[in-house]
C-alpha cells in the first residue's frame, strides 16, 4: 500500500510542475496589489487601506464614488483586455511555432479595429449614439480580426510559415487596415473622427461597467476553453508529423486555435482598441518564468497581460496632471525596443 502511494505521489509530481504554480500565484498576488495600486493613484489619493476598505463596502462616499464609478471599470477592463490580448498571442506563438508572433505585429488587431471603426460609422447616429446594441462590437471585431487572420495566413503560407515572410507580410496587411481605417475616419462624421481614434492608439478612457459586464464573462470563457485545449497547442510544438502521429488533425486544431485567437483579439479591441505588443512581451516574458508548456504558460500569459496593461493605464491618466495619455502610448513604448531585440535575436541565430 506504501509503494502503491509513493507511485502515485510520483506520477502526480511528474504531471504538476511546483515551480510554475508557485509563480503563477505570485503572479496572481501582483495582479491584486497592482489592481489595489492602481484604485489608488489618480487625481485625487486614496490610500490603499482605504481603496481595500471600500472593496469591503467601507468608505467615505465621496472616495467610493471615484473608486467604484470612475477607477474600477478602467482597471476591470484594463485586467481582462490585456489577459485576452496575452493569451492570444501565445496561442498564435503556439500555432505559427514563432516567437516574432502577436496580433499586433501582424495586421489582425487592426483588422480588428477597422471593423470596430465602420461598425461605429454604419450605426452611429447624429447624436453620437449606437442605434444597434453595444453586444454586438465584438462580433465586428472578431471577424474584421478573422478575415485579417486568414488573409495574412495564406498569404505567408509557402511550403510552411517563415518568421520573415509571415512579419512582412503582416506589417504590410497592418498597414493597409490602419489606411482602411483613416479613410473611415475621414469620409465619416466629425464627431466620429474623434472616437475612432481611440482604437488607433488604444485606451481605457471610456470604460463603462455595461463594458465590464460584457468583457468579463466573454474573456473568463474563452480563457476557460484556451486552458481546455492547452494540450493541442503543445503538440503543436513538435511539428506537423509528429502532432499527426499522435492523432491530432492539425488542420482543423489549426483553425479551431485560430478562431479562438481572434475571438480573444476581438474582444479586447473592442473595449479598447489595438493596445499594441502585449501578445508580444507577455507570452515571452510568461515563457522564461514558467516554461513553454501551455499549461502554465496561458494563465502566466494572462497575469502579465493584466499587469501591464494595468501599469501602462495607470502610468497614462497619472504621470501628466491635465492630460491623460492612451494606455497604448506606453507599451508600444516597451514593446517596439523589444520586437526589435527579438528580431535581431532571430537573425543571429
Amino acid at each position: 500500500m506504501k509503494k502503491l502511494l509513493n507511485l502515485q505521489s510520483n506520477y502526480f509530481s511528474q504531471l504538476v510542475d511546483y515551480s510554475a504554480v508557485k509563480k503563477l500565484l505570485i503572479l496572481m498576488l501582483i495582479v491584486v496589489l497592482t489592481f489595489i495600486f492602481s484604485l489608488s493613484i489618480g487625481d485625487s489619493f486614496i490610500s490603499p487601506l482605504k481603496v481595500i476598505a471600500i472593496l469591503f463596502g467601507n468608505g467615505s462616499a465621496f472616495d467610493t464614488l471615484i473608486v467604484q464609478e470612475f477607477r474600477m471599470p478602467r482597471i476591470f477592463v484594463s485586467i481582462f483586455a490585456g489577459m485576452a490580448l496575452a493569451i492570444s498571442g501565445a496561442i498564435l506563438q503556439g500555432i505559427i511555432r514563432n516567437p516574432l508572433a502577436s496580433p499586433d505585429v501582424i495586421g489582425i488587431s487592426a483588422g480588428a479595429g477597422t471593423a470596430v471603426v465602420a461598425f461605429l460609422a454604419l450605426f452611429s447616429d447624429a447624436n453620437n449614439s449606437l442605434t444597434v446594441s453595444i453586444e454586438w462590437m465584438p462580433v465586428a471585431a472578431f471577424i474584421g480580426a478573422l478575415a485579417t487572420a486568414l488573409l495574412v495566413y495564406s498569404l505567408a503560407w509557402k511550403n510552411g510559415v517563415s518568421a520573415t515572410r509571415l512579419v512582412m507580410i503582416g506589417v504590410g496587411i497592418a498597414s493597409l487596415m490602419q489606411a482602411i481605417t483613416t479613410l473611415l475616419m475621414i469620409i465619416g462624421p466629425i464627431y466620429q473622427a474623434s472616437k475612432a481614434n481611440v482604437w488607433i492608439t488604444g485606451s481605457v478612457n471610456s470604460a463603462t461597467w455595461q463594458q465590464v459586464k460584457i468583457i468579463i464573462p466573454l474573456v473568463t470563457c474563452l480563457f476557460i476553453i484556451t486552458l481546455l485545449v492547452s494540450r493541442h497547442l503543445n503538440l503543436q510544438q513538435f511539428g506537423d508529423d509528429v502532432a499527426t502521429s499522435l492523432g491530432q488533425h492539425v488542420q482543423k486544431t489549426r483553425l479551431a486555435l485560430l478562431l479562438l485567437c481572434t475571438a480573444l483579439v476581438g474582444s479586447a479591441v473592442s473595449f479598447t482598441g489595438t493596445i499594441g505588443f502585449v501578445g508580444l512581451m507577455a507570452p515571452h516574458i510568461a515563457r522564461k518564468l514558467v516554461g513553454s508548456s501551455f499549461g502554465s504558460l496561458i494563465p502566466a500569459s494572462a497575469c502579465i497581460g493584466a499587469i501591464l496593461v494595468i501599469l501602462a493605464d495607470t502610468i497614462g491618466r497619472s504621470l501628466f496632471d491635465s492630460i491623460v495619455v492612451p494606455a497604448g502610448v506606453f507599451t508600444a513604448a516597451i514593446g517596439a525596443p523589444y520586437f526589435i531585440y527579438l528580431l535581431i535575436k532571430m537573425q543571429k541565430r
